[in-house]
């Protein structure tokens, strides 16, 4: 059986463009249910089982950001359709494609100790595997930057994801293109930094850079780099996930709430796709990125940085993180593995935001109501 190769790029774009977020106007449509949400207080569990059966999504959990701080954060639903397991605030999720950011802040993290810079070659400090040279790195060579900012002109918009009863390759076999279900090969495809292009492939060159200049396993350097000091204690870039944490772990469902077969699929490409976390993590990952965009103590990087990672780099896109140019500055990401949606945002003039994570495919119009009926309550416009 073949790896069925990441279809959630085509979501996360979907959630990115459709889900701004304006601070402080009116606007939201009217419905039966916006009334029954406040400021402060976790949306009632009898709307929140209404929306799950209305969307047909076994589970959801969300986090609420409001003046800087975590307002509530509560899950819902089941952990795993047909059984009894609820889904708690301290429920694991695959974050998807919102590994990226957290990758990046990792990497940028790296640079703070002048292990690797910007806008060097990535092959000075690559060490088991090379980008490959051809006609486009001869005018400009892949660098740190363009491999964060998605414009290193490289390919795999997603990545493969395996069954459990899959063999897993090695991150230089994807690469080079060289396992059972190989469609391409990471190399470039037009001159690096010329234009965006989302590549899930990227990020797998930034998974063997930060493990060649480490000396160490990717999970390891993220958990002591970041996901300890920012008290993500929740979340861990482990792949597969460690038996011990299964019983918390939400299964991922298909649309018609069948699981996914294993529970979940397994991404040796940790820093595109592979976190587990919560949304209460997350929301302390984009406070923690606010604080330092903002200079402010117990910072997560040093204020140069955030504030590069904060600034267009090309198109909408900062340093690993989503700056749509509609609405007010905010910082945004969404990812979709299979059987997981998930949707994490944050006003950055005023930190004001949500995170929102389900176990389905189906997650993405749930995703968008439960957001809209937040919005309506704290004031914001979508």
């Amino acid at each position: 059986m073949k790896a069925k190769l990441g279809i959630k790029i085509i979501k996360d774009i979907l959630i990115l463009i459709s889900l701004p977020l304006i601070i402080n106007c009116s606007g939201v449509e009217k419905d039966d249910y916006k009334n029954r949400v406040v400021v402060g207080l976790p949306i009632p569990e009898g709307l929140m089982d209404t929306l799950l059966k209305k969307f047909n999504v076994p589970g959801a959990s969300i986090s609420v950001i409001h003046d800087g701080e975590i307002d509530w954060m509560k899950g819902y639903g089941l952990r795993e359709y047909g059984k009894s397991s609820r889904v708690e605030s301290t429920t694991l999720f695959q974050a998807a494609s919102i590994s990226k950011p957290v990758s990046a802040v990792v990497a940028l993290l790296l640079t703070e100790t002048g292990a690797i810079t910007l806008d060097e070659n990535v092959n000075n400090k690559l060490k088991s595997w090379k980008v490959p040279e051809n006609q486009f790195t001869k005018i400009r060579p892949v660098t740190l930057r363009q491999l964060l900012s998605h414009s290193a002109a490289l390919p795999m918009h997603g990545v493969p994801e395996f069954a459990s009863n899959e063999k897993i390759p090695s991150l230089i076999q994807i690469l080079d293109g060289h396992w059972y279900g190989a469609t391409e090969k990471i190399q470039p495809l037009f001159e690096p930094g010329s234009k965006f292009q989302y590549s899930g492939g990227g990020y797998i060159v930034l998974q063997v850079l930060i493990s060649d200049i480490t000396g160490r396993p990717f999970e390891a350097v993220a958990k002591d780099l970041l996901l300890k000091p920012a008290g993500m204690l929740s979340s861990t870039f482990e792949q597969p996930l460690p038996k011990q944490l299964w019983p918390n772990a939400a299964v991922g469902h298909l649309e018609d709430n069948t699981p996914i077969r294993g529970r979940w699929h397994t991404l040796p490409e940790q820093a595109a796709g592979g976190l587990w976390t919560t949304p209460r993590d997350l929301s302390l990952f984009m406070i923690k990125l606010w604080r330092s965009y903002q200079g402010l103590s117990d910072s997560l990087l040093c204020r140069n940085l955030a504030n590069e990672m904060l600034s267009r780099q090309i198109d909408d896109f900062g340093l690993g993180i989503s700056l749509p140019q509609a609405g007010v500055f905010r910082i945004q990401h969404a990812g979709g593995n299979s059987g997981y949606r998930c949707f994490m945002v944050l006003s950055v003039d005023h930190p004001e935001g949500v995170v929102i994570m389900t176990n389905s495919n189906a997650g993405e119009k749930l995703i968008w109501k439960i957001f809209e009926l937040i919005a309506h309550a704290y004031g914001w416009s979508v």
